[in-house]
Order: structure tokens, then C-alpha cells, then sequence
């Protein structure tokens, strides 16, 4: 009789713990499935901090000596240009020649093309100016015309524009993004009449940055960043979610 009394109370035992189990899986499915998901975004518009200005020049001649020394005298003629204009020497890279030898072709009676025959060399210089002075830069790489008086044959590249806080203007655009989920968490909510609970999770968009005033077109799915304009917009996106009662 009393085995039978001990295994009806193993039995209940194992009942009960069953059931207080099963009551604490519907309890922490319930809790988890209570959760508020918001996205929050925050922009914020800059003027970029720093100019990449890069240019090159050539000059052709019969033999690869006498290319170098007419390439040597434009060198000169260019960075005597920029410095009288206020660039700073430090700031300006020239960068190896590049040397490619010149052939043209020759044509028979048909129009086919019989040999090439070599004409020469031409010798091209590249140079890359890299300044935080953006205006003055960028209204050198604008106006070049001395340059070619002086027959510099310049080809100009478009200046690029960058920012050199970068990292601050990124954690602060988060922290703000952040900032405009909760508040719309909090709206949601106090509207609905539940209580905001803790964050269960966060997540980070695409860092953009953009032209000033372009349009959502100018986003993508990898990031956009831009460097052909001097006026930016920086935006970020947060998904965040949190547990509500």
C-alpha cells in the first residue's frame, strides 16, 4: 500500500512539473512575441572638407629624350602655375610618366591596312592635388586657361570632394536615428494603450551619402557615396525592436 501511495505521488509529481513547465513555454512565447518593430532615420546635410583635384599632360616627340624634356618643361610650367595661384607645394603629387610608343597605320590601293609604322613617343605626366583649401582648388581646376596660353595641353579631371569627419557625422546620424525609432516606438504604444518594455534588438541601414536636395533615387542597396558634389546629405536608417506589455 505504501509503493502505491509513492508512485501515485511520483506520478503527480511528474504531472505537475508537466504543467508548470508547459506554462512557462506559453509565458515565454507569449513574451517574446510581445514586440514593437520601428525604423527611425535621421539626415543631416555638410559641406565637404577636402578636394582631390587630379590632372595630366603629354607631349610627343620623335625620340623619348626629346619627349622628356618638353614634358620636363611643361612640369615645371604647371607647378610654377599652381603655386603662384596659392597652392600649397606639399599638396601637390606628381606622379611617374607614362611612356607609350606612337604607330600609325599604312593603307594599300584597297583601303587595307599594310604595316604601321612607328612615329614616335609620347610621354604623359599625371598630378594629383589634395587640399582642405576646397574653394580654391576648385576654382583653379576651373579656369586652366593660362596653362594652355603657356601650350600646356591640360586635361582636367572633375575635382572630388570629400569629408574628413566622417566617423563623428556617422555615430551621431545613428545615435539620432535611434533616437527618432524610440520616440516613434513611445508614440505607437501610448497610443495603443501598452507599455514599452526593453530593446530586443537594433539594426543599422545603408550609410548614404548623397548631392544636397537629390532625390531617394540617388540611394542604394550596397551605400552611395557620393564625391562629386561639395554640398552633401549623410542619411542612415534604424530598425530597432522592443518588448511591450
Amino acid at each position: 500500500m505504501k509503493n502505491h501511495l509513492n508512485t501515485i505521488i511520483v506520478c503527480l509529481s511528474v504531472i505537475i512539473c508537466v504543467i508548470i513547465f508547459s506554462i512557462g513555454m506559453v509565458t515565454w512565447k507569449t513574451a517574446q512575441n510581445n514586440y514593437i518593430v520601428v525604423t527611425g532615420s535621421a539626415t543631416k546635410s555638410f559641406i565637404s572638407d577636402l578636394i582631390v583635384w587630379r590632372g595630366s599632360f603629354s607631349k610627343k616627340a620623335t625620340t623619348s629624350k626629346d619627349a622628356f624634356v618638353k614634358l620636363r618643361n611643361d612640369t615645371s610650367a604647371v607647378k610654377d602655375y599652381l603655386v603662384k595661384n596659392g597652392v600649397n607645394e606639399q599638396d601637390i603629387v606628381f606622379s611617374s610618366i607614362d611612356l607609350n610608343e606612337n604607330y600609325e597605320p599604312e593603307y594599300n590601293q584597297d583601303g587595307r591596312i599594310t604595316k604601321t609604322i612607328f612615329t614616335g613617343y609620347t610621354l604623359t605626366q599625371r598630378i594629383t592635388i589634395e587640399s582642405t583649401e576646397v574653394d580654391k582648388i576648385e576654382k583653379i581646376s576651373r579656369d586652366i586657361t593660362e596653362l594652355i596660353d603657356l601650350g600646356v595641353e591640360f586635361f582636367s579631371m572633375p575635382p572630388e570632394y570629400y569629408y574628413t569627419k566622417l566617423d563623428e557625422l556617422k555615430l551621431d546620424l545613428i545615435a539620432k536615428s535611434a533616437e527618432n525609432s524610440k520616440l516613434r516606438a513611445e508614440t505607437i504604444v501610448r497610443e495603443s494603450g501598452a507599455k514599452l518594455l526593453k530593446l530586443r534588438s537594433a539594426n543599422l541601414g545603408v550609410f548614404q551619402i548623397t548631392p544636397e536636395n537629390s532625390s531617394t533615387d540617388s540611394y542604394s542597396y550596397e551605400g552611395s557615396y557620393d564625391v562629386s558634389s561639395k554640398n552633401k546629405t549623410a542619411f542612415i536608417t534604424t530598425r530597432l525592436e522592443y518588448l511591450i506589455k
